[in-house]
């Protein structure tokens, strides 16, 4: 499960980050947003299906089928992760799977340590280097009643490594610089790279807990995503 996220990077950072070079005059990035939560627009990157090229876009977090009838068929019903052993056989996510990859730019994602049957401890997940990172993702274009089109994806999700599995028992997939050009292509949508669903390098990585205020979406402050002195007992 990823149900929180991270993004401080500014689109500067991002376009150098994910070699986008020349960004659409007009383009707005949504502000830094230390506690992105489901349903929110968020920038991810994919491939121009006309040129290849990588281009930066915003999307719904949360992902709307083309073939949905209506919002209202995924109220109770989540899609915001997308499990790596079930891209292949679900429809849901078969086909954008295939021909609908992308990554979604980000900083760290959060989790939460069951402490008790009452208390759970929010830690954050980062990489060591400081740099801003991917996921991997795929997305999907419903169309609207009033004949727009809803752009939205899902991050997918697979077993935990060394570092993460003290807190929880997934992580997103995260994926590494070399592999974006292979993950983004649309040109062998028979042989999908499967062998990327797996867990990041815990070596790369660091964990720490963060402030349980993070908890809240309406909260969003850069020291949600900074290290916390836990109380007593509580990690």
């Amino acid at each position: 499960m990823c149900g929180r996220y991270y993004r401080r990077s500014d689109k500067q950072r991002i376009a150098d980050a994910f070699r986008l070079g020349k960004l659409p005059d007009g383009f707005v990035l949504p502000p830094a947003d230390y506690n992105i939560a489901p349903t929110t627009f968020q920038p991810v990157i994919r491939a121009d299906k006309e040129t290849g090229e990588r281009e930066l876009v915003t999307m719904r977090w949360g992902m709307v089928p083309y073939f949905a009838k209506s919002l209202a068929d995924f109220k109770g019903f989540s899609t915001i992760n997308a499990k790596a052993e079930t891209l292949t056989s679900k429809p849901m996510w078969r086909g954008p799977f295939q021909r609908r990859r992308c990554l979604v730019p980000a900083d760290g994602f959060y989790e939460w340590k069951t402490l008790d049957a009452k208390t759970k401890q929010p830690y954050a997940f980062t990489l060591r280097s400081g740099d801003p990172f991917a996921f991997g993702g795929i997305w999907d274009a419903w169309k609207e009643p009033d004949g727009g089109w809803l752009q939205s994806f899902a991050i997918i999700t697979t077993d935990p490594n060394e570092l993460t599995t003290t807190v929880h028992n997934r992580m997103p997939v995260i994926l590494k610089p070399s592999e974006y050009d292979r993950w983004l292509t649309r040109d062998d949508a028979e042989h999908p790279p499967v062998d990327l669903l797996r867990p990041y390098d815990a070596g790369e990585m660091k964990g720490f807990p963060v402030d349980s205020r993070v908890g809240n979406v309406r909260n969003n402050e850069p020291g949600l995503c900074e290290a916390y002195e836990c109380p007593p007992n509580s990690a």
